[in-house]
């Protein structure tokens, strides 16, 4: 059964950095698209960035670009989000997910960890 399971959320200043740690497990993850996405109040979850667990390859939202980077450790199994230069505007509900090669939607979800940035 594919877990995945978030961690490194908190309370930071404006401008400050937090990176974000997600432990995946339950099966080999080739082939996957891992993404983070994220839930204010009140708005609908929205995608953040994303890595092809295989070759690296990254996407990221027009919001986050430049200040968050998203990477993979295959060793540990884990997939990492760097947030640096944090806005207010990037408090939310942090959510990983996983999507399968032959699947054009992100099937396993974490349970989400809060990141909080302060004015």
């Amino acid at each position: 059964q594919v877990q995945l399971v978030e961690s490194g959320g908190g309370l930071v200043q404006a401008g400050g950095s937090l990176r974000l740690s997600c432990a995946a497990s339950g099966r080999t993850f080739s082939g996957y698209r891992m993404g983070w996405f994220r839930q204010a109040p009140g708005k609908e979850r929205e995608f953040v960035a994303a890595i092809r667990w295989s070759f690296g390859s990254t996407d990221y939202s027009d919001s986050v670009k430049g200040r968050f980077t998203i990477s993979r450790d295959n060793a540990k199994n884990t997939v990492s989000l760097q947030m640096s230069s944090l806005k207010p505007e990037d408090t939310a509900v942090y959510y990983c997910a996983a999507r399968p090669p032959e699947r054009n939607v992100y099937v396993y979800w974490g349970q989400g960890t809060q990141v909080t940035v302060s004015s």
